[in-house]
């Protein structure tokens, strides 16, 4: 009977052993699929949250802006060009009135330009078919309007030196002290270089003369305002303004039955203000005259007897 016990005792306890075992076992079994269930959902859950960076944006993306940054700015050049093309007769003279005056307008060229004292060499082609060279001299009093203007005309020939002087709008000569009615083609072209020079653009307004846009023309790949100007003697002069740079490159007149053509070279700035250091001027082909500037000076004390006949 204790025998048995004992054997009964020793089998439970050898099942109970055995029975812990396996629940260990499985507990262990359980504990390493939760935990493996918890790691793939963990990683599920950070595959499907949102990165906190945006990714960069496809190439095709980058392509089209760059071709709308490049359309954007070719739509700002047509809008500048169409504006350029819109302009007024009276917007290309003022414009070019101020590029003239340094950007200071006409205010900069009568505070500058008050007088004017130029020096240079000039070829004219004379009444024989003949150039002739002079050294001359340009003195000017600036006045409110052109026809009030002073100036003297200074010219040193080989065998001669005489002056053409006009004053109260009146040409006269003056050839040692003496005065003299100037041949009229020469009085004609002396006139010729102020009512149809740069001045009667550039004070057009002051002169009570109207302006008229007739048209644009490209030449030698420069674009012109084609501007007409004309006095209240009905003079008028067609002045070819750079559509760029508002510069006047050349300039047409005609006298009877003869076209004037007078071009300007190697602008370049005297004083904050704009002058052109080279002209020549055409009748119909033919160059009949050439002007070199070497220098001029602005706002020099000049004495009116100068201007005066003796």
């Amino acid at each position: 009977m204790l025998k048995s016990a004992r054997v009964k005792e020793k089998i439970q306890t050898k099942f109970r052993g055995e029975f812990s075992k396996v629940f260990l076992r499985f507990k262990f079994f359980i504990f390493f699929a939760f935990l493996t269930l918890c790691c793939g959902t963990a990683a599920t859950v950070r595959a499907q949250q949102p990165s906190s960076s945006p990714p960069p944006p496809p190439a095709v993306t980058a392509t089209n802006s760059g071709k709308s940054a490049k359309k954007e700015k070719q739509d700002r050049k047509q809008k500048a060009a169409d504006a350029a093309k819109n302009l007024t007769a009276e917007q290309v003279a003022e414009s070019t009135v101020l590029v003239y005056g340094g950007f200071g307008g006409r205010d900069t060229l009568n505070q500058i330009r008050k007088t004017s004292l130029e020096r240079g060499k000039i070829s004219v082609l004379n009444a024989e078919g003949k150039t002739e060279q002079a050294n001359y001299e340009r003195w000017i009093m600036r006045a409110a309007t052109l026809d009030k203007e002073r100036i003297r005309f200074d010219q040193e020939f080989p065998g001669a030196r005489y002056a053409l002087i006009f004053n109260d709008a009146k040409i006269f000569g003056m050839y040692n002290d003496s005065v003299f009615t100037p041949r009229e083609d020469a009085s004609k072209a002396f006139e010729n270089q102020i009512w149809h020079g740069l001045e009667a653009l550039l004070r057009y307004k002051e002169n009570a003369s109207t302006v008229a846009l007739t048209g644009r023309d490209k030449l030698l790949g420069v674009d012109f305002y084609l501007l007409d100007v004309t006095d209240k003697q009905s003079r008028k002069t067609r002045f070819y303004v750079s559509s760029k740079s508002f510069r006047v490159m050349m300039l047409e007149y005609s006298e009877g039955d003869t076209k004037y053509t007078r071009k300007f070279y190697d602008y370049n700035y005297a004083q904050g203000t704009l002058v052109p250091f080279r002209s020549v001027l055409f009748a119909g082909d033919k160059q009949i005259e050439e002007t070199d500037v070497q220098t001029i000076t602005f706002g020099q004390k000049v004495e009116e007897g100068i201007f005066q006949a003796s």
